[in-house]
């Protein structure tokens, strides 16, 4: 149990680093460190709890950025530009934001000084177009240069590695996260999950990007938390990077589209539009290494967590928020 500590947590105000603050804050100070471009915290109690920090700031004001970690024992990196819209209206900054923002973030830590863990986010597209089975081994597969979509994935790498670099010649306690599909309630942005639900709870179109043949695995939130919290605080888990997502949640975009429905009680109508982007058709990921080395393993099924986030959303719409 993690308890007494001061945690510094970039992109708290996010979807990840709110359900994340929820299970912390009771035991501990945390301190968000956030643009707020993206803001899922606001809906929270935890965003007036007495315990909970708020800082807005950019991960690319480096002095901004150390001042606020001083002190800070646990560091949790999930600040990003990340959604396929804003990547590719924004390949430029995607960059700049995701490398040289966890640039900052890794040499902060070092320079504060008795940092105990610090967990970085990459992303399962360092795997490429087609990942089945993939585990933390295999070869990241970049697509064509130039190709707006792939610099998420290529910056995201670059983080990866510069996390590796600072634990191996510097021994700072890192670990890489590489999430698989995280969906659930207080989900912003461009999540096909959240935009899904959203619209069916509203009696609208499901819109599909291309045939809908696209394969993927969901993990639901709660999840994603457990395996933060076991890699927080397993010393097994320092220096290494894991797949963290639910291998036995997979499913085609239509078949997602039909369960929100279906979890939605809607009467939407699934609609297809062009695809104009590189796209991932395959991902689902080997989550091997996490459970012998974490002990952790995804427990939710899609139907259960497709449920959850349909009651969440239901109650925000009727609250009018």
């Amino acid at each position: 149990m993690i308890e007494g500590k001061k945690i510094f947590i970039t992109g708290g105000a996010g979807f990840i680093g709110t359900a994340l603050i929820e299970r912390l804050e009771p035991d501990n100070e945390i301190v968000v460190y956030d643009s707020f471009k993206r803001n899922s915290i606001q809906h929270s109690p935890c965003y007036h709890s007495p315990r909970v920090k708020v800082v807005r700031g950019d991960v690319l004001d480096a002095a901004k950025l150390k001042r606020a970690m001083a002190g800070a024992q646990l560091i949790v990196h999930l600040a990003a530009v990340a959604g396929i819209d804003t990547v590719i209206l924004s390949p430029t900054s995607t960059m700049r934001v995701n490398i040289l923002g966890a640039a900052n973030v890794l040499e902060a830590a070092m320079q504060i000084g008795g940092v105990e863990r610090l967990l970085t986010f990459s992303t399962s597209e360092v795997f490429g177009q087609v990942a089945f089975r993939s585990d933390e081994r295999d070869h990241a597969v970049m697509g064509a240069v130039g190709e707006a979509r792939w610099t998420y994935a290529v910056s995201k790498l670059a983080g990866e590695h510069l996390a590796h670099a600072h634990y191996k010649e510097f021994g700072l306690p890192t670990v890489v996260i590489r999430p698989f599909n995280i969906y659930g309630p207080g989900q912003v942005g461009e999540g096909a999950v959240h935009a899904f639900i959203t619209r069916a709870l509203q009696g609208k179109d499901l819109m599909i990007h291309g045939d809908g043949t696209q394969i993927r695995a969901w993990c639901y939130v709660d999840d994603m938390v457990e395996a933060i919290l076991c890699s927080m605080e397993n010393p097994k888990a320092v220096g290494e990077s894991f797949n963290i997502g639910n291998s036995r949640a997979v499913v085609t975009i239509y078949g997602l589209a039909s369960a929100v429905i279906r979890a939605c009680g809607s009467q939407s109508q699934i609609k297809y539009t062009r695809k104009n982007y590189a796209d991932v058709e395959l991902r689902v990921p080997s989550v091997k290494k996490a459970k012998r080395l974490l002990r952790f393993e995804a427990k939710i099924d899609l139907e259960e967590g497709l449920r959850r986030t349909a009651e969440y959303y239901r109650r925000l719409l009727q609250e009018g928020r």
